[in-house]
């Protein structure tokens, strides 16, 4: 590189003849008609009316039907040869539902029976309403253990089961409402805000809670802790030491392993379909505030499963789901269910392997699972045996398991460390304080993570890549070729309140540091800044601010600013708010090795003409701004 030092270049004005091209400005849109186009791109990114484009009313109708109803598009193609998959299917799923739908209604405290119903109503809604064919509807643990574990703190199930049953209908009714407005509104992207990290520390400690709740049964103590961390558990199976049974011990240990090898169970139940329950919501105070928390909290942890479960199958079989008409159906489903005694159904990940791995082809496999129930409870819960505590402990446990994915927190640590982060805070959350404790500590992680990329987003040093016109970060392309005289800055996000101010002062420190490099190696002086603005989908007042404030600073600093390629959203608020005038119209380029060869124009073409100040005293000025 050249090195010129002692002079100060004047920037004279550019003729528009010399710019190969413009950067040009999107013509204007009326207010309303940009709002309408904001507000579509949110709420309808799928763009769901499209088919119902230029169709008759008739066909209007039919679609809009299929829409809600996804059974009616593909009933009239079904086969023999697709139920015969879907019989053994649901015959498989129906297998595995009666010991988890057993268990899990254990889990939360309710009567075991309502496992059993909850695989019999919900199953069938979904099969109508839901757009997955691989998806299997039941029960969950970590959606029994919250039921459980907040209904808890209002009620005891012991002590008045009655009211708690009662209780965990009404927060059933109140997921089922939530789930179907968030549908019905388009605002699946809430979601969203869980991370997948969060979800695996967060379901992985709720299964590690599970365990331990389980060493009651185990070890066949009569009196446990209420609470559900790992110290108040461990102290309450450590101080009845003298109460340990060792014939549960035994037995609890040898079924458990028993389950691993076989999958297979024998209980009691009650005799009979679901009772109707719509008359048994509880909407009075005190326990009408803890049945609606109860409810949304479940129903979004239960949503986010269910949506994630389908869209992986989906992925498998190459199909698309639509994840707010799923929310409908489990809204729907769990609606229904609220007043037929069932208590909170998504689509759990286990029950769904196995629908797949059987070989499932259409929703018909979870029709065939609720009538197989139904046979169930009809004429073969007399054939049940009464089941100890401790063989259903040992069923849960073996449940539990599965859910507590090691192999995912590694891929986390060796991918991406913050997100292991993520992880692990969930994780440490749920088994050292509460499931509640937790679900903040995930969510706010989550959100944490979002803020920190939008607050604080990456800026990169870039270079020329070798034999190429191409300019990238430096850091990735170590080959890549500052050019002498002129920074090159990309910024990696939208401009707006949340990062203007450390967009600024970031920008400002990396000009002090390149000076510093360049006094230390004796290189030519500064006289360019490029912002590469490709990654910059838009900017709002305080956005602008910064880019006056910093127009502002170099001009003190004997800097010259230069923008490369800003889209058209930007362009047009530079435009409105008069910075394109404020910086020159011939110092915004299409692309960065426009705005190089502009600069390099001006450096060899027009003579130096004064001393530039001294690097303290450009530092100095920059300090008093």
């Amino acid at each position: 590189m050249g090195m010129v030092e002692d002079q100060q270049y004047v920037y004279p004005s550019v003729n528009m003849e010399q710019c190969k091209s413009r950067v040009a400005v999107p013509p204007p849109q009326p207010f309303l008609k940009s709002l309408q186009g904001s507000l579509k791109e949110t709420f309808f990114p799928d763009d769901p009316l499209r088919q119902f484009k230029n169709q008759p009313r008739s066909r209007k109708v039919i679609l809009g039907l299929q829409y809600f109803f996804p059974f009616l598009e593909w009933a009239p193609k079904y086969s023999l040869e697709f139920l015969k998959s879907d019989l053994i299917a649901g015959v498989t799923i129906a297998s595995l539902a009666i010991p988890q739908g057993i268990s899990y209604a254990k889990l939360a405290n309710l009567p075991p029976v309502l496992g059993l119903y909850s695989s019999l109503v919900p199953p069938l809604v979904y099969a109508m309403m839901g757009s997955s064919r691989d998806l299997a509807v039941g029960t969950v643990a970590v959606a029994s253990l919250l039921t459980g574990s907040m209904l808890s703190t209002v009620v005891n199930p012991t002590k008045d089961p009655k009211l708690f049953l009662h209780l965990a209908f009404t927060a059933t009714l109140v997921a089922g409402v939530f789930q179907t407005s968030l549908g019905l509104l388009r605002l699946g992207f809430i979601v969203d805000f869980l991370s997948h990290a969060a979800i695996v520390g967060f379901m992985g400690g709720a299964a590690t809670v599970v365990c331990l709740q389980q060493l009651k049964g185990i070890f066949g103590l009569t009196h446990f802790t209420q609470s559900t961390d790992l110290i108040d558990v461990m102290h309450s199976v450590f101080s009845q030491e003298h109460q340990w049974r060792w014939e549960s011990v035994v037995l609890g240990c040898c079924f458990l392993f028993f389950l691993l090898l076989t999958r297979l169970f024998i209980g009691y139940l009650k005799k009979g379909i679901n009772p109707p329950s719509f008359g048994d919501f509880v909407f009075v105070s005190p326990y009408f505030p803890v049945a609606l928390k109860t409810g949304i909290i479940t129903g979004v942890i239960a949503m986010a499963e269910g949506i994630a479960v389908g869209r992986s199958f989906a992925m498998f079989k190459n199909y698309n789901i639509d994840g707010n008409k799923e929310m409908i159906a489990f809204g729907m489903m769990n609606i229904f269910g609220s007043c037929t005694s069932c208590y909170l159904t998504t689509g759990p990940f286990s029950r769904s392997a196995v629908n797949y791995n059987a070989g499932c082809k259409t929703a018909v496999s979870n029709i065939v699972m609720s009538v197989a129930v139904m046979i169930t409870l009809l004429f073969l819960t007399p054939l049940f045996y009464y089941t100890p505590l401790v063989v259903l402990s040992s069923i849960i446990i073996s449940a539990m398991l599965g859910l507590i994915d090691y192999e995912a927190a590694i891929h986390l640590l060796k991918i991406d460390k913050f997100d292991f982060i993520v992880c692990m805070s969930a994780y440490i959350g749920v088994v050292f304080g509460s499931v509640e404790t937790g679900l903040v500590v995930a969510v706010a992680f989550s959100v944490l993570r979002l803020l920190l990329f939008v607050a604080r987003p990456r800026t990169f040093v870039m270079g020329n890549v070798p034999n190429s016109i191409s300019y990238r970060s430096i850091d990735q392309y170590p080959a890549a070729q500052t050019v002498p005289g002129i920074l090159i800055l990309e910024i990696g996000a939208p401009i707006f309140f949340a990062n203007a101010t450390y967009l600024r002062d970031r920008i400002l420190r990396w000009i002090d540091e390149e000076y510093d490099r360049l006094k230390s190696s004796g290189e030519t002086n500064l006289y360019y800044v490029i912002l590469d603005m490709s990654a910059v989908g838009s900017i709002d007042t305080s956005g602008i601010n910064m880019f006056e404030e910093l127009k502002k600073i170099m001009d003190r600093r004997d800097l010259k600013l230069v923008l490369a390629n800003p889209g058209g959203e930007v362009m047009k608020k530079l435009q409105r708010s008069k910075v394109v005038e404020l910086l020159g119209e011939e110092w915004i380029h299409l692309t960065v090795g426009e705005a190089v060869g502009a600069c390099r124009y001006m450096l060899h073409t027009f003579k130096p003409k004064s001393t530039p100040k001294s690097m303290g005293d450009q530092l100095e000025t920059c300090n008093n701004v």
